[in-house]
């Protein structure tokens, strides 16, 4: 009996997932997938009961989708109730690391427009960029994949807080920031991996500040 509840609160979740898709005006899983960079399995399994989803997802697609979220994952008031903090969704530019390497130069990149971009939910204050993860490097928190939102205004150096760099030649990186270690950009891996070998001075791109990926 108890299955039988649970399926039926799947289903009538999912339910909920497709009609605030439709009211926010996306003609279906696709269109989604493409503009907020989510997994397409992971959300087409969402949307037809297949697999359940947790309040963490919820609270993703009740932001994206603008409606409320007891609504949502419990069917308890009106879509449209007010949510304590409205969502806000921005467009990042997504771009390449040799783009991000010539961010530091002296006539730095200004004009993203030409770049892809993907939505991030409720990102602070700043001018932000998204780059892709490439290598194991920094596999303790973001393996290969991920995707990682930096905040070109944010240079200020923490320890331990995680940067993108990049040296004399435009070469970037994105490494943690370890003042003690020589160098004090260094990798966090899982893996035997070598710190970077800058060439010339370093100079920070911006502080990382989100990394996401999908399963």
């Amino acid at each position: 009996m108890l299955k039988d509840q649970e399926q039926f609160e799947r289903e009538e979740r999912a339910k909920r997932l497709v009609m605030a898709r439709k009211n926010a005006g996306f003609a279906g899983p696709k269109a989604i997938v493409d503009r907020f960079g989510w997994n397409a399995n992971v959300y087409k399994a969402h949307e037809s009961g297949r697999n359940g989803f947790g309040i963490a997802d919820a609270k993703k697609y009740a932001r994206a989708f603008k409606v409320n979220l007891n609504w949502l994952q419990f069917g308890t008031g009106n879509a449209l109730d007010p949510d304590e903090l409205p969502a806000s969704v921005a467009d990042v530019p997504k771009i390449s690391w040799v783009s991000a390497g010539q961010l530091s130069e002296q006539a730095p990149i200004t004009d993203f427009s030409e770049f892809p971009t993907v939505a991030a939910l409720d990102l602070p204050d700043g001018e932000w960029i998204a780059l892709e993860v490439e290598g194991n490097s920094m596999n303790k928190i973001s393996p290969p994949g991920s995707i990682i939102f930096v905040n070109l205004r944010d240079k200020r150096l923490a320890p331990n807080a995680l940067y993108v760099v990049a040296d004399e030649t435009g070469a970037a990186t994105y490494k943690r920031y370890r003042p003690n270690d020589d160098p004090p950009f260094q990798p966090a891996s899982y893996e035997d991996v070598p710190p970077p070998e800058f060439q010339g001075a370093v100079t920070i791109v911006g502080r990382v500040r989100r990394s996401i990926i999908e399963m």
